[in-house]
């Protein structure tokens, strides 16, 4: 049996001691992201471990909800923010925040191929969690009127990225529990950030804001169920007996489960506007 992570223990512990802190500086809405970033990955990483191989259709919709509902959150609540500071700098650090996501995926997939001390998968994971809180306690802390609805969607990928993390390690007879340290990731670094003012000027901040859409943008549709072939869904699939028919069906579901998603985070917005 797989023993407890230290590492995923610490970092849970590590959490909980700075939502303490910021909860005496009433950070409500960055705790409540932070936990439910948490939940989502420590929820669904056990059900992963005791899956037999990755269900195509459950990461289908898992990722194609999350995603849809990353791309509609980033568009509604950052890219007008960024905008609406400076349409220019917004629009620079919009495409920078692109191309600097496509950058780290290029990055990381380098890594890939490098003999690593820890598991890569989880070193991803760790990495993309840290860099996510950070902008999301650099855009709280400095638009502390932002509604909730942007955070816990844009850590709505959690949920299937734990599951499908959490399936390759028990492939591998390796524990879940190390997946705790990139659940708090999200919190951790983004209750720190969050005491980072920026200037006042309307450039920097259109700059920082588009940045941060063009990141989380990026993010999103690099989560969209690609059914392609080559693609990580059509090698859940490689070894059933009509892949190809079943890749057909299964980008229906991509295409209904991405609506569904933009369509809660629209719904939601409307609940609460």
């Amino acid at each position: 049996m797989p023993r407890i992570s230290r590492v995923g223990v610490g970092a849970t512990v590590l959490l909980l001691a700075l939502s303490a802190f910021a909860a005496t500086a009433g950070a409500w809405k960055l705790l409540g992201i932070s936990w439910v970033a948490y939940g989502s990955m420590a929820l669904a990483a056990p059900l992963g471990a005791r899956a037999h191989g990755e269900r195509p259709g459950l990461l289908v919709w898992g990722y194609g909800l999350a995603s849809g509902a990353m791309v509609t959150s980033a568009a509604v609540f950052l890219v007008p923010t960024a905008i609406g500071h400076h349409a220019q700098f917004g629009g620079f650090g919009l495409a920078l925040g692109l191309l600097a996501g496509f950058a780290s995926h290029t990055v990381s997939h380098r890594l890939a191929h490098l003999d690593l001390p820890v598991d890569r998968t989880v070193a991803e994971l760790t990495t993309h969690a840290l860099s996510a809180g950070l902008i999301i306690g650099i855009v709280y802390g400095n638009m502390p009127e932002l509604g909730p609805l942007l955070g816990v969607a844009i850590v709505s990928h959690k949920g299937p990225a734990g599951y499908a993390a959490a399936s390759r390690l028990g492939r591998r007879d390796l524990g879940w529990s190390v997946l705790l340290l990139p659940a708090a990731g999200v919190g951790l670094t983004a209750i720190l950030a969050s005491s980072i003012q920026l200037p006042a000027g309307a450039g920097l901040r259109g700059v920082v804001f588009g940045f941060a859409a063009g990141v989380f943008l990026h993010v999103a549709m690099d989560f969209l169920p690609r059914c392609e072939l080559g693609s990580e869904i059509h090698d859940l699939v490689a070894d059933h007996g009509d892949a190809h028919a079943l890749l057909d069906r299964l980008r229906t579901h991509a295409l209904f489960s991405t609506a569904l998603g933009g369509l809660a985070v629209f719904l939601a917005w409307l609940a609460v506007s």
